[in-house]
């Protein structure tokens, strides 16, 4: 932690990359406090950071990147940027050159340490310990400063609850919903959102709506929850008997990864796939409460135009539209093959 701290310390421009969820938002923002220099940049449209964004590196000119919470970076670009770049990840561990690569799993492959929580122990900066449990939280992770925070903020945490019953009944969770909201909608308004929460020094001012800069975001967040209601309330009136339960929608909001979520806490026995039709391609959220569906979707995508990854029991995939059905089928008879083993 002791290079990392002295990379961040020592860059006057540094540029960072995170993925568009709260566990790389919350990562960028514990690390972008500690100095305060440099830019964030979402990686909004894709999982994997490439060329398109070499762009962003000729506008900004950094003397360091920092990539958080991003599954793949094409070695292209590594190349391409010609100077120092510190990734900080925790999904599949990766083979990369021209890159200081710092993941857990690489010791040990079944650790899971969110980025954020891997941000917090660089900063150790006890006003962002809130950022830190969001992030963590997100990610379906109890992290280590758990009985600090609920000590801290007894009103946002009880204890003795699970993740689903934080998620889902406790202020914390809401917390972690406005977050990931907050990161929907136009890049400018999103950009403005994520400028604000920089100066935002506590939880109360969000929830309780306490400075003009937390109505801010708790009312740009109304008006996305109101959308993912309505979407939800949809999904809730499917029923099924298959072990699969799925869900398809059209709609320029993405909500896959919060309703995959959410649909697993309603039915834990299930796999769920939510699927949003756009452009073509069917955007994927696929999670599961224990069997491990990294594999089955790697060979599902066999002979499908499309790529899909993450976590063992939370994954995204990109399918094209044509092959929609054809994955599907392949995904369920594998599935039968790890039942039946």
């Amino acid at each position: 932690m002791t290079f990392l701290r002295e990379e961040l310390a020592t860059a006057q421009n540094p540029l960072f990359f995170y993925d568009d969820d709260p566990d790389g938002l919350c990562s960028f923002l514990i690390l972008y406090r500690m100095h305060r220099e440099g830019k964030g940049i979402i990686v909004k449209s894709s999982p994997k950071l490439d060329l398109k964004f070499f762009h962003k590196i000729e506008e900004d000119n950094p003397d360091k990147i920092f990539i958080l919470d991003m599954p793949m970076v094409e070695q292209e670009f590594l190349d391409k940027v010609k100077r120092p770049v510190i990734w900080l990840d925790h999904h599949q561990p990766l083979k990369m050159q021209h890159v200081h690569y710092f993941n857990p799993r690489i010791e040990k492959s079944s650790r899971y340490f969110p980025t954020t929580a891997m941000a917090y122990e660089i900063s150790k900066n006890p006003e962002d310990l809130w950022l830190a449990m969001v992030g963590s939280l997100a990610d379906y992770h109890w992290p280590d400063f758990l009985e600090e925070f609920i000590e801290k903020y007894p009103g946002l945490l009880s204890r003795g609850k699970n993740i689903d019953q934080a998620l889902y009944g406790e202020e914390i969770g809401k917390l972690v919903r406005i977050f990931a909201f907050l990161l929907k909608g136009q890049t400018s308004e999103v950009n403005k959102c994520v400028r604000i929460l920089t100066r935002i020094s506590s939880p109360e001012e969000i929830l309780q709506q306490t400075t003009s800069a937390g109505r801010y975001l708790y009312k740009d967040f109304t008006k996305t929850e109101e959308k993912y209601q309505a979407v939800l309330e949809k999904a809730k009136e499917i029923k099924t008997k298959e072990k699969v339960f799925l869900f398809t929608y059209t709609g320029k909001d993405s909500f896959t990864s919060e309703l995959a979520a959410e649909l697993l806490y309603l039915h834990p026995k299930n796999i769920i796939i939510v699927a949003r039709k756009k452009s073509g391609e069917m955007k994927c959220s696929l999670r599961s409460r224990e069997i491990v569906i990294s594999k089955i979707i790697e060979k599902a995508l066999v002979g499908i135009t499309g790529y899909g990854g993450g976590h063992e029991l939370a994954c995204g995939a990109n399918i094209k539209e044509e092959d929609w059905e054809k994955f599907l089928e392949q995904f369920k008879e594998e599935l039968k093959n790890v039942e039946s083993k």
